[in-house]
């Protein structure tokens, strides 16, 4: 066991040591020569969250009614954030590193993987703001919190699933960016990140139908997830306590899992032709 163990350390190290001094360099770049650093990954959300929480919480009153309602809006707003930029910026990051690709031999992958954990990163420290918060407005946590970890996890693949895949494109297609932008907007309004599911679920005869279709969408599953875990668990609905079949709830996992997979396999079978086309 041990020797298998050096065996995958010592096959990983440069690899991990590439990725590593990727993430630093590309972390200190993005709030290079803007003068509050590193700070605007906490204000980015924040200012973010006030706009839509006077807009769509105090002035069109699209709310679930409970007291922490606030913090469930703010978390969902850092989840999604966490999705958008990662995909963005990892959309692009084989063609801007491109001339480090063509003159140092390392595997592609790494550089897709460090534009994520960059954008990873700064969700962990949006968790943390967000932890203040529910302590300020006095959330009580439950033992669901232990299971935040695993919806963490699926998040992160099905982000860099979707990197993988929009990445390989982008390199023979710079169209990509420009439909992703449009697909990002219109995914965003399809989440109910902004507006309460229950406000969903409440609209009419369908609504119960059109909420559980929502459900099926492997990112609003997700971040309903992380709410409900989280913060929220006796007013957050989920997949898998608005869905009765058993095997229709695990669609979403089952989506995930196929999307990180198939972008996986397009990137591998690819990225030896990047240099090439680049």
């Amino acid at each position: 066991m041990k020797q298998l163990i050096r065996k995958i350390a010592d096959r990983y190290h440069y690899a991990w040591v590439v990725l590593r001094g990727l993430v630093k360099t590309d972390f200190k770049l993005r709030y290079q020569g803007s003068f509050l650093g590193v700070a605007w990954s906490v204000l980015q959300p924040l200012m973010l969250f006030c706009v839509m929480y006077l807009v769509f919480a105090r002035f069109l009153r699209m709310t679930d009614g409970t007291p922490t309602y606030p913090v469930v809006l703010l978390l969902g707003i850092s989840s999604w954030q966490f999705f958008s930029e990662a995909t963005s910026v990892g959309l692009r990051s084989i063609v801007d590193r491109g001339d480090l690709l063509r003159k140092i031999h390392f595997p592609n992958y790494i550089v897709v993987v460090s534009a994520t954990m960059g954008s990873l990163i700064s969700y962990g420290i949006n968790t943390v703001v967000v932890l203040i918060f529910a302590f300020l407005n006095r959330v009580q946590f439950t033992w669901r919190v232990l299971l935040l970890p695993i919806n963490v996890i699926q998040l992160y693949m099905l982000t860099l699933g979707v990197t993988f895949l929009l990445s390989s494109m982008y390199v023979y297609f710079r169209d990509v960016l420009h439909i992703w932008d449009v697909v990002t907007q219109a995914l965003f309004y399809s989440v109910p990140i902004v507006y309460p599911l229950v406000m969903v679920l409440n609209f009419n005869s369908y609504g119960p139908t059109v909420a559980k279709l929502m459900m099926l969408n492997p990112v609003a599953q997700v971040i309903q997830d992380i709410r409900h875990n989280f913060i929220a668990p006796d007013s957050t609905p989920t997949v898998w306590n608005q869905v009765g079949n058993p095997l229709v709830r695990l669609i979403p996992v089952i989506l995930t899992a196929v999307i990180f997979a198939l972008g996986v396999y397009v990137f591998k079978k690819n990225n030896k032709r990047f240099a090439e086309i680049m």
